[in-house]
């Protein structure tokens, strides 16, 4: 069975560069990980805005269209009324 390996003695100087050295990576991942997250965030707002827009013209073509409808119907009763009293015409003129 082989001992575990030693590690050699720490210069504190080196030691202390190294923790300089992980602190300012460890500042600068957060400041990445903080303007993405910050990205994301204006996306979803942006995301919410074009969505409650839609709605708004969804809800604005819903009413054309039920206006249309309606006028169609209108249009439609209308014609079927003006065909058959032209037929009653017909028959009495004939």
């Amino acid at each position: 069975m082989t001992p575990p390996p030693t590690l050699p003695a720490a210069d504190p100087v080196s030691v202390a560069v190294a923790l300089a050295d992980l602190r300012g990576d460890l500042g600068t991942g957060l400041a990445e990980i903080k303007g993405s997250l910050a990205l994301l965030v204006q996306r979803a707002g942006q995301t919410d805005q074009a969505l409650a827009d839609q709605r708004t013209d969804l809800e604005a073509v819903e009413a054309r269209l039920a206006a249309l409808e309606r006028r169609v119907w209108t249009a439609s009763g209308g014609a079927a009324v003006l065909g058959a009293l032209t037929g009653y015409a017909v028959q009495f003129l004939a």
